[in-house]
């Protein structure tokens, strides 16, 4: 399963603004990524109520990840690692000026 590790740099966290950038940018990449971080179920990442009512502050080390399920070729799967590794470095960035 690809996967990818990212902490939120959003000053307000995945919150507003910053969550409804990530999610546009999840939706975007046309995969059915989740989001989730240590003690708490996944999320899908591309609803703008599940990211927001889940609580990821700033500073939070968050996992992404699609499921292998998901992927049918090679093809999806690097498609799929570039996209988790776009996503991080969004969330990674936000905040930043």
């Amino acid at each position: 399963m690809p996967i990818q590790k990212a902490v939120v740099a959003a000053p307000v966290g995945l919150h507003a603004r910053s969550a409804a950038v990530f999610v546009r940018a999840v939706t975007d990449t046309g995969l059915p990524v989740t989001i989730s971080k240590a003690g708490a179920g996944e999320v899908d990442a591309r609803s703008l109520l599940q990211v927001m009512t889940a609580d990821f502050p700033q500073g939070c080390e968050v996992e992404l990840a699609v499921s292998e399920t998901m992927l049918g070729s090679d093809l999806s799967r690097q498609k799929a690692e570039e996209a988790l590794r776009e996503l991080r470095a969004l969330l990674e960035s936000q905040g930043s000026a």
